[in-house]
């Protein structure tokens, strides 16, 4: 194939996409999947990330940060989102059909309630683009829908990866874990930074999903647990008390629970799902769901207050964690 030939194929996929006004957009980019001779591994250069929230911003911040061009489809998004966007000076192509023809891979980021609808979204666009574009799942899912994401991305003609990210966006000095797994899984070191740290695990389609849910399972499970136990104190009246006990008995378990309750209110609408997706991991696995679809009405209710409604740019950073403990129990509606 002559050097150009790559080109020529994707300038034409992009106007049967986008249109002939947009065809510059993709003049001199390689072919989705194109490898790097020396390395063999696929070449990313045009990465695109959706959507840009909490962590979807910082995650994209960080690969910005490596030189690669950086995009993502703001229609029928928020404005918060718009605006998260436009503060790390993501590239915004409009559509999904334009950010297919326009990257290499793209990294689902977002309310794991919304990864199979996206999934479903972005297949269509890859079919009707007949482009080959790597699809990386990066969402708090089980197992099992990684698997029917992985499916429907395939069939489709892209390349899909399972991926989890364990840690706080990455952002001032904070560093996060991406696993990520698959066949080529490897070609996602090229995202690697010192803030964003890139775990290839094994060529197991869903084993990133795997590891997320166990790990989420103890962290939000946990938290679910001490918040629903210390609301119900509050409404007991008896809060003091289990305070002086706690502060004897288990004061560094307290005293790490109370540091994790101010940032969890405007995260709540986001872990229902999360927690019904652990409950579909451990059903799997052949052991209780129950605990976990608890854990989900715990945050259900949270996600219905004042507190939840909430952005983790907008929430009172003054307030701690038995600040939200007493205004939460005096919410009405069950915890």
């Amino acid at each position: 194939m002559k050097p150009d030939d790559g080109v020529k194929r994707d300038r034409r996929d992009f106007l049967q996409t986008a249109g002939g006004a947009a065809a510059t957009l993709t003049m001199g980019l390689p072919s989705a999947g194109a490898a790097n001779e020396a390395t063999g591994k696929m070449k990313i250069e045009h990465i695109g990330v959706m959507s840009p929230g909490d962590m979807g911003q910082a995650v994209a911040a960080q690969i910005k940060a490596k030189g690669l061009a950086v995009y993502t489809a703001l229609e029928h998004r928020s404005e918060r989102t718009k605006g998260l966007a436009r503060e790390a000076g993501l590239i915004d192509v409009g559509s999904l059909a334009q950010l297919v023809a326009r990257c290499d891979a793209v990294l689902s980021v977002m309310d794991p309630g919304s990864a199979v609808t996206f999934a479903r979204e972005i297949s269509d666009a890859i079919r009707a683009a007949g482009r080959h574009t790597l699809v990386v799942d990066c969402n708090a899912i089980a197992p099992d829908t990684a698997r029917e994401i992985a499916g429907l991305v395939q069939q489709a003609g892209g390349r899909f990866l399972d991926g989890g990210i364990i840690g706080p966006p990455p952002r001032g000095k904070a560093k996060t874990n991406l696993y990520v797994c698959g066949p080529g899984a490897a070609d996602l070191e090229q995202l690697a930074g010192p803030q964003l740290i890139v775990r290839v695990i094994g060529e197991g389609v869903a084993d990133a999903s795997a590891l997320k849910m166990c790990y989420g399972a103890l962290n939000k499970g946990t938290q679910a647990l001490w918040l629903e136990v210390l609301i119900a104190a509050e409404r007991l009246g008896i809060a003091g008390l289990l305070d002086e006990q706690l502060q004897q008995s288990q004061g560094d378990r307290y005293k790490s629970a109370l540091g994790q309750f101010p940032i969890l209110p405007p995260k709540a609408y986001r872990w229902v799902p999360e927690m019904l997706e652990i409950a579909k991991t451990l059903a799997g696995a052949g052991v209780t769901p129950q605990m976990f679809q608890g854990a989900a009405d715990v945050y259900r209710f949270v996600a219905a207050t004042p507190l939840g409604k909430e952005t983790p740019e907008n929430r009172d950073k003054a307030r701690e964690g038995k600040d939200v403990v007493r205004l939460l129990a005096q919410e009405r509606g069950r915890s």
